[in-house]
């Protein structure tokens, strides 16, 4: 996806429209070398707002908008997802509600488990193509708006393997590799991933 020509982002507070540990820690230090003076929507106490888009963009477009008028900052926020060809994109935009329970909590050996379900019910030669996405949305209180997208290719293993990383990255191995995301070192996945690719167009048209 191309962004659009963008006007630039000035030095100063920068909220990332997330409650996620794992995608916070993930962001924060993709821009540390940039000088932002970066906080969460969760330090801010900021509303996790509803997601009733369709898409990755509407997603992040949503949460975006919502931390930047609340907070009165400019705010990148993120909607990311395991799209699997077998499943017709499945999980998708409800990567997320895979991995719900009946306590509301998350769980994401539930949810890789249903991804492994799904795939088995479709026999042992179905393709196990997977793709993570991800859209960065970068809005300004006034209602300004970017997006910039990254993709990786991979194949999905069961059963997982590795501690390191989070949601399904136990199951994926990236294209190229032998080893799932779960198995890298942080610094590792962290500078050839979906986000990070998505980081690279935001870099580029922001700073």
């Amino acid at each position: 996806m191309m962004a659009e020509p963008s006007r630039k982002l000035a030095p100063g507070r920068l909220v990332i429209a997330t409650h996620n540990a794992g995608k916070l820690r993930e962001m924060t230090a993709l821009l540390a070398p940039y000088g932002m003076d970066v906080v969460s929507a969760g330090a801010l106490g900021l509303p996790e707002p509803e997601e009733t888009g369709t898409s990755f963009v509407e997603n992040a477009a949503i949460k975006a908008h919502s931390a930047a008028s609340l907070s009165g900052l400019p705010a990148l926020a993120d909607d990311s997802g395991l799209c699997v060809a077998a499943l017709d994109g499945e999980p998708g935009v409800y990567t997320a509600n895979w991995a719900e329970t009946a306590d509301g909590t998350r769980d994401w050996m539930l949810a890789m488990t249903r991804v492994h379900d799904r795939l088995t019910l479709l026999g042992s030669g179905v393709s196990r193509a997977a793709t993570f996405v991800s859209t960065l949305a970068l809005a300004w209180p006034d209602g300004d708006i970017r997006f910039f997208e990254g993709r990786i290719d991979g194949t999905l293993i069961w059963p997982p393997r590795g501690d390191a990383g989070f949601g399904y990255d136990p199951m994926f191995v990236p294209r190229g590799e032998a080893r799932t995301f779960a198995e890298m070192p942080f610094e590792e996945k962290q500078a050839n991933n979906h986000r990070a690719r998505a980081f690279a167009a935001f870099v580029a048209s922001a700073f």
